[in-house]
């Protein structure tokens, strides 16, 4: 049941994407590429305010907030994504408001849900998680660098991860149940027009009240995009990596942006893990929204 639900929302979704960007690019062809990129890069870093460039986002691991953020940006995000285990499927759910008080320095706030759901006829009850409201996460991100030269924006961050135990939990302990630290350091840079590249890095450290034990690895995620002429829709791929005592994991998450209106983004996500003895593949859909943006 669980795998031909995924299978399902993964082609639904997927067929409704690739026709929206079709049409956006088909519109998009009404003048030639070179002054589409020419027009479009300079709307975004030609804006009143401090120098901003314009930076393939990945979607997954997404940003805390654009690089070289000017005050006054906002952005709300709704992610769903459906993951396919061994012996059960996780559904996972955020939402997410992110803003700038200030030029370069992005602020977040994220509520992210995991629901899980057996997907064999077997008593899997001892393997199956149980739901839960995951943690209360609040971010911050400053860029320090932004060289209009070199097409490159340097960046630093802290992400803190209040833990939360399983809804069916709340009556019968505390519900903060540790912490999550990590700071990060992004590097990004456009080659030419079109062609994007970013590196996100950083230490994950997991702290448990119950053990008081520290749980440590690294995360590094290299991005790949190629934004289409004229517009804010793209093709890419993420490989976020895992490096811990235990070993290495990667998943690779092939991924399409697609602007639907001028402050509205969908975008979506397929994960496919490389050394992961239970995960399968997975899916996940973002949906962007940004108040008050207009496109020039």
């Amino acid at each position: 049941m669980g795998n031909s639900i995924f299978f399902k929302l993964s082609l639904t979704v997927f067929v409704v994407l690739v026709a929206l960007f079709s049409f956006a690019q088909t519109d998009s062809l009404t003048t030639t590429r070179d002054s589409l990129d020419d027009v479009f890069i300079q709307s975004v870093q030609q804006q009143t305010g401090k120098l901003k460039l314009l930076h393939a986002e990945p979607l997954y691991i997404d940003l805390i907030r654009d690089l070289g953020a000017r005050k006054g940006e906002k952005e709300w995000n709704v992610g769903l994504g459906l993951t396919d285990n061994q012996n059960f499927d996780a559904y996972e759910a955020l939402v997410e408001y992110e803003w700038a008080p200030a030029d370069r320095l992005g602020l977040e706030v994220e509520l992210p849900f995991t629901l899980y759901y057996p997907n064999t006829d077997e008593n899997t009850a001892t393997v199956v998680p149980e739901n839960k409201l995951n943690s209360i996460k609040m971010a911050a991100q400053y860029t320090f660098l932004v060289s209009e030269s070199a097409k490159t924006s340097l960046a630093f961050g802290y992400i803190h991860e209040f833990d939360l135990t399983e809804f069916s939990r709340y009556n019968k302990e505390r519900i903060y149940q540790g912490n999550t630290y990590n700071p990060f350091f992004i590097g990004a840079k456009r080659w030419g027009q079109n062609y994007h590249s970013l590196v996100y890095a950083g230490p994950v450290i997991h702290q448990s009240f119950s053990s008081n034990d520290l749980d440590f690895h690294w995360q590094v995620n290299s991005n790949f995009h190629y934004m289409i002429d004229g517009t804010r829709n793209f093709l890419g791929v993420e490989f976020n990596k895992e490096i811990s005592v235990d070993g290495f994991e990667m998943t690779i998450r092939p991924q399409m942006r697609v602007g639907i209106a001028d402050n509205l983004i969908v975008g979506i996500v397929t994960g496919i893990p490389l050394n992961r003895d239970n995960e399968r593949m997975s899916t996940f859909v973002r949906l962007i929204y940004e108040p008050g943006h207009r496109n020039h």
